[in-house]
């Protein structure tokens, strides 16, 4: 399976991505013939020149870490294509979507075709998700109550819960939430952009889980 839109550049005249595949091609399924004769532009790390899209996820999905990342979507929010490629270069496990199914995918840079995105209609039916699958559910908002993610541990198997730009999360998220943490700030602005306290958070727990351990 190759993009649409993708055109066979030499790495002559491309700033990313490779040309055509040079000497004996590789026989292996898991290569896309079309992107062994025509050159690979896509926005992927080098391990995958040249893989079909499936092979690709499948890959991801046998290694893919314990947590999960949650948003919700009541408003239109330009920062949730952003958060999905920030889960997909942090290896979360699944993105999903609260609220309004549609979302904006431009900021996802096609990275929500390797990433698996579910949809829950209310924040009831996120949690009931939540439960059935044993995940603690951590929101992350700087209201009464926190925590500084500083000085606490994230669970290892939990869903990571982010609220919409500016109002953050919602009531009911809150409610919802067995943890909330939230990231000190040091300046006059009361948040932070949605998008970059996602990426702090998600880049928190992989210290904690991923390279603590190595």
């Amino acid at each position: 399976m190759t993009e649409k839109g993708r055109d066979a550049k030499t790495p002559e005249l491309t700033t990313h991505g490779v040309g055509p595949w040079n000497g004996e091609r590789p026989t292996d399924p898991k290569f896309d013939r079309e992107l062994l004769e025509n050159g690979d532009t896509r926005n992927v790390i080098d391990e995958y020149r040249y893989w079909t899209m499936d092979a690709i996820v499948a890959d991801l999905d046998s290694k893919r870490h314990d947590f999960h990342v949650a948003i919700e979507n009541w408003q239109h929010d330009l920062n949730i294509g952003s958060i999905v490629r920030t889960a997909n270069a942090f290896l979360a496990n699944t993105v999903h979507i609260v609220g309004r199914r549609r979302w904006n995918k431009r900021g996802a840079m096609v990275t929500d075709r390797y990433q698996h995105v579910l949809h829950h209609a209310t924040v009831e039916d996120f949690l009931a998700w939540a439960r059935a699958h044993e995940l603690t559910v951590v929101g992350v908002d700087n209201v009464v109550n926190s925590v500084s993610i500083d000085s606490t541990s994230l669970p290892e198997r939990c869903v990571l819960l982010f609220g919409q730009e500016g109002p953050g999360l919602s009531p009911e998220a809150l409610a919802a939430s067995d943890l909330v943490v939230e990231i000190e700030q040091f300046g006059s602005t009361r948040s932070l952009n949605a998008s970059a306290a996602a990426a702090i958070v998600m880049h928190a727990w992989i210290r904690e889980h991923v390279t603590a351990k190595r």
